[in-house]
Order: C-alpha cells, then structure tokens, then sequence
C-alpha cells in the first residue's frame, strides 16, 4: 500500500506544478508539457529523476518528466555504444514501445468510444 501512496504523491504533485502554471503563468498547456518532457531529459542526464521515481514509482515514470527520462537514458545509452548517431536513434528505439502503445490504446478507445470535438 505504501508504494500506491508514494505513486499518488509524486504523481499529484507534477499535476498540481503544471496546474499551477496554466493558472498562473499565461504559459500554453502544450509549452507546458514540452517544458516537463525536458525537465525529465535534463533531470535524467544528470541521475536526478533515477532517485524520484526509485521513491515514486509509476507516479515518476506515467507522467511527462518521466518520457523525457526515458528519452535520455536511451540517448545516452545508445550514444555510449554508437558513437554520436546514437543521439538520434536511442531515444526512438528507447521510448517505441511507450509511442506505440498510446496510439494502439488511443485507437481502441476511438473504436468503443464515440469521440467528439469540443464545442
């Protein structure tokens, strides 16, 4: 039960910073969450964003900072065995599997759902 409230928390409080933000700042959502996707990559460079989600599990790894984490240690990975190329194939080959199973479970639900466009 602790790790679903260490989850809860960690996860909560990167919703409640980028709430704050789109009320408080005029940034745009989409600004937002290409700024959170680089947090995650720089964090995860450095080794920080290894020590949040060691403590908040999937509430580290679901969210955005958590993609971009994923995103650098796949570069970085690939770069140490590729040489420089590996800059721009690691963070494909280390995130594929995240891409596409939001658009395989996107599509099913556009199936059973009936989506609409906002009014």
């Amino acid at each position: 039960m602790d790790t679903y409230i260490k989850a809860f928390i960690v996860g909560g409080i990167i919703c409640i910073i980028a709430q704050v933000l789109m009320d408080k700042t005029k940034l745009t959502p989409g600004r937002i969450l290409v700024s959170f996707v680089t947090i995650g990559a720089i964090l995860g460079a450095f080794g920080i964003y290894d020590k949040i989600v060691e403590f908040g599990g999937a509430g580290a790894t679901i969210p955005l900072p958590g993609f971009g984490n994923s995103l650098a240690k796949a570069a970085i990975k690939e770069v140490r065995e590729n040489g420089l190329l590996g800059a721009f194939s690691g963070g494909i080959k280390g995130t594929a599997a995240g891409i596409t199973a939001a658009i395989f479970f996107g599509y099913i639900m556009a199936l059973i759902f009936n989506p609409k466009t906002k009014d």
